[in-house]
């Protein structure tokens, strides 16, 4: 009878998601349903619902999780400052007169804007109504200018400091003191912030360096795609170095104090919202109306996240209430390959589910169920939080719900068409997909660097 109901939890799920329903509430008043449903049959035990106040006390008090509402506060202060228009324009002025040097510039600003900001809309939408006109006019061809707007915003998913990476932090610590206490390990470790930030740096700058290499390789076989602008009077060198250092300063500022063991990474964005209101006053870009408005953001999307929590921790509960978790764990087990083979089921899991589903929806609803699995298979933390982080970041590319296809798709002119904008992404999400492959074959390239931090 669980195994039924099990299924049907996760069809109903699914349906209602695919309806339109808002996500936590669907998370919740499915997880209800079944739970009421399971109880009434006998299938469920009433115990794992009287832990859910717990539950929730303990979310609204995690100090990791306090993170996230300073570092979105950090990112939409920057995204009003206008600082994404001085860099675009300078560095498009840098490098422009070369072939594909537009959409190079596009890259690198994006990069930059990922580890200030991570702001994926916000990054989009601006590089859209900024650069995208300007690519097409000077001929560039449309697939390929969609396609790097949209990978150069998704950088701020991978690229520290990222909110994906907060969250993956706190669900994989989670997950992985659970496995170890299940091993009869009673003083666990636990997978922290700076952990996931010091393993994502080295492959979050290789993805960088692979748009780049696929740019270059572009406008060397098909000059037509990526035509050079004429080179200005000016190479616009000082202006260029004076709106990319605010940025860089703050992000050295951040993630060098989280990197080093000076500061928490919620003592580390409190920093960045400070710095990030004096770039702004220092830009003369914060008034009274602006503030509410940055305040406003932030309150909705922290209330987003935090309720999104909230009812995946309730269904967490029932999915566990009705032998779900052994369920996953005999399935995982039963795949061959062992843990290789269960990590690449994961992986392809959350790919496919990365169509329908946001970031969000799969590291509160997913991660807690596969990953105690997979660590008790021997994988590491470190590891696999990144190699989810980055197959995260192909949700907002992967049509047709992928977000950043739809910020664009919204200020796009009419020149883009849809059916352009999905082709142009599809290299970008070969690529990502051969980031995880190169991270699969050398996992040193995300646990090395935190293993020289922290061990």
């Amino acid at each position: 009878m669980q195994t039924v109901l099990l299924v049907a939890l996760v069809v109903a799920l699914c349906a209602a998601l695919m309806a339109g329903f808002p996500v936590a509430f669907t998370l919740g008043g499915v997880a209800l349903l079944f739970a009421g449903i399971g109880l009434a049959l006998g299938a469920f035990d009433p115990s794992f619902l009287q832990a859910f106040p717990n539950r929730v006390f303990g979310v609204m008090g995690n100090e990791t999780l306090l993170a996230v509402p300073l570092f979105v506060f950090m990112g939409v202060m920057l995204e009003r400052a206008r600082l994404a228009e001085d860099l675009l324009g300078n560095v498009a002025r840098l490098f422009g007169h070369r072939r594909g040097g537009l959409a190079i510039a596009v890259l690198l600003v994006g990069a930059l804007l990922a580890a200030s900001t991570g702001i994926v809309g916000a990054t989009v939408v601006t590089m859209g109504l900024i650069c995208l006109p300007m690519m097409l006019r000077h001929g560039y061809d449309p697939r390929l200018a969609g396609g790097t707007i949209c990978a150069a915003g998704t950088l701020g998913q991978i690229i520290p400091p990222s909110i994906v990476l907060v969250l993956l932090a706190d669900q994989l610590g989670n997950a992985y003191q659970q496995a170890q206490l299940k091993q009869g390990i009673y003083a666990p470790e636990t997978v922290s912030v700076g952990d996931l930030f010091a393993g994502a740096l080295i492959p979050g700058l290789l993805l960088v360096v692979f748009y780049l290499a696929w740019i270059a390789w572009v406008a060397w076989r098909s000059p037509l795609r990526a035509p050079a602008l004429p080179a200005p009077e000016d190479p616009a060198i000082g202006p260029a170095l004076r709106a990319a250092l605010p940025p860089v300063f703050l992000v050295f500022a951040v993630l060098g104090s989280i990197l080093a063991g000076v500061a928490t990474p919620t003592e580390a964005a409190a920093v960045g919202a400070v710095g990030a209101t004096l770039i702004a006053l220092l830009r003369r870009q914060l008034g009274l109306a602006r503030l509410r408005e940055v305040v406003q953001q932030t309150t909705w999307v922290s209330a987003m996240v935090f309720a999104i929590l909230i009812g995946a921790t309730l269904f967490s509960l029932v999915f566990r209430g009705l032998g779900g978790e052994e369920q996953v764990h005999a399935l995982l087990h039963a795949i061959p390959g062992g843990a290789v083979g269960a990590v690449l089921a994961v992986m392809l899991l959350m790919f496919v589910l990365g169509f329908i589903l946001d970031f969000i929806e799969i590291t509160f609803v997913v991660v807690p169920i596969v990953a105690p699995v997979l660590f008790l298979l021997g994988v590491d933390p470190v590891w696999l939080g990144v190699m989810m982080a980055i197959n995260l970041q192909t949700s907002f590319l992967t049509p047709p719900f992928g977000f950043a296809l739809f910020y664009l798709r919204g200020v796009a002119p009419p020149e883009l068409t849809t059916t352009a904008l999905y082709r142009g992404v599809v290299p970008f999400i070969a690529l990502q997909l051969a980031m995880l492959g190169v991270l699969a074959l050398w996992p040193s390239l995300a646990t090395w660097l935190p293993s020289l931090l922290y061990r």
